[in-house]
């Protein structure tokens, strides 16, 4: 196995055979990942030979159905190729993360749309999940204009998801609960790129602003957003029968912890290795150095061990309710925390070694900081999460 994948890290469970399958597909790819890091970083997007690696070995269906050309895998599997990739490379394990995400829509679509979309297609369908553009009811469809950010993978993209709210007479229509939203599927082709992606971290994902203008979209490339809150409709060639939004938060939180477990590989090894200029002993040899780089690696094993089992508990359930909801952001947030936190702890101790771009902890700190910025991982689900569990019956924390 690659170095890079290898951990001397506390003992966890065994991997199954899907997982053992995943991690070897992972290390498969290891040395064109890494043979183009400093080249995605440069460029701030995916090089095309990693791209169609990842496209060969299956990373870029990896959460869609069969029917539609994916692999279909388990969600722990899923999400344990995703750690695995961020230990290589966050940018890549954030795009790989993010069409999973937006894969998850081939169940929603009709089942035409999705095979139009990822089996006839090798590109990515990604794009834009925040509602910034405005769509207008038409007959068959909608007129689509806006702008969108962070299309992460737009490099190697066939088509972007644009989401918007919906209108009438170009005026967002509110429901009880707010706006009313839908996310529509637009080809790269009609859709105009700004170079905007000038950024801390994750530089190698490309994720540029993009623009439309005007756009007729037909129905049948249309998601309304009260749908994507429920199961996705019962049929053969369902993947999945979890909420979208309660599946989301699995294709974002193992980078995090993939670039936060590289970042403890990385002070491990320097650790044992740098003696500072004024001292006797190495880093590691130093008592204080000892409990937070302790404090720091129990951090971030905890919160796998909560993501997984917050991912196991909705495979074995099926979906999500909302006491698994909550249990799932919890999870999530609680990564985000633990992961920014132990990155920054080990970037500090490590003393002026991590201050250089040649520094696995220089980069570890950069990404961490920008994964953690995405909604999944937000500190304000404990408050949304604290406020359903004081108002409700809910014993999902008290089992």
């Amino acid at each position: 196995m690659n170095d890079r994948l290898k951990r001397y890290r506390l003992p966890e469970s065994a991997p199954n055979e899907e997982q053992s399958e995943w991690l070897a597909r992972a290390d498969k790819v290891a040395p064109i990942v890494e043979k183009y890091r400093d080249v995605a970083e440069r460029d701030r997007k995916m090089p095309r030979p990693v791209y169609e690696a990842l496209r060969d070995a299956g990373f870029t269906r990896m959460w869609v159905s069969r029917e539609f050309g994916g692999e279909q895998v388990s969600l722990t599997a899923g999400m344990i190729a995703l750690e695995s990739l961020a230990r290589l490379d966050a940018s890549v394990s954030w795009q790989i993360g993010v069409q999973g995400a937006i894969g998850r829509l081939s169940d929603y679509l009709p089942e035409e749309s999705s095979r139009r979309l990822f089996l006839d297609c090798d590109g990515f369908a990604v794009g834009g999940v925040k509602p910034s553009g405005l769509a207008e009811p038409v007959e068959g469809g909608y007129l689509l204009r806006g702008e969108w950010a962070m299309a992460s993978g737009s490099a190697h993209a066939d088509w972007l998801v644009c989401t918007s709210l919906l209108c009438k007479d170009w005026q967002p229509v509110l429901t009880p609960t707010g706006p009313d939203i839908v996310m529509l599927f637009v080809p790269v082709s009609k859709v105009r790129f700004l170079d905007t992606w000038y950024t801390v971290g994750l530089r190698g994902t490309g994720s540029n602003h993009y623009q439309v203008d005007e756009q007729f979209v037909p129905e049948e490339l249309a998601v309304r957003k009260g749908r994507m809150v429920q199961a996705p409709p019962e049929r053969p060639s369902r993947a999945y029968p979890i909420g979208y939004f309660d599946f989301g938060p699995f294709s974002t939180a193992p980078v995090a912890l993939g670039v936060a477990e590289d970042a403890l590989d990385a002070f491990h090894t320097a650790a044992r290795a740098k003696t500072p200029s004024s001292g006797t002993q190495t880093l590691a040899a130093n008592h204080v150095v000892q409990e937070r780089f302790a404090r720091a690696e129990l951090a971030v094993y905890s919160a796998r061990l909560l993501l997984f089992e917050a991912a196991r508990q909705v495979e074995e359930s099926g979906t999500a309710g909302e006491d698994l909801s909550s249990l799932v952001r919890l999870a999530s947030a609680t990564v985000g925390e633990a992961t920014t936190a132990a990155v920054e702890s080990a970037y500090t101790l490590a003393g002026t070694t991590s201050m250089y771009a040649t520094s696995r902890l220089e980069r570890a700190f950069r990404d961490v900081n920008t994964v953690t910025k995405h909604i999944a991982l937000s500190y304000s689900h404990f408050e949304t999460v604290g406020n359903f569990l004081l108002n409700s019956e809910s014993l999902v924390m008290r089992r």
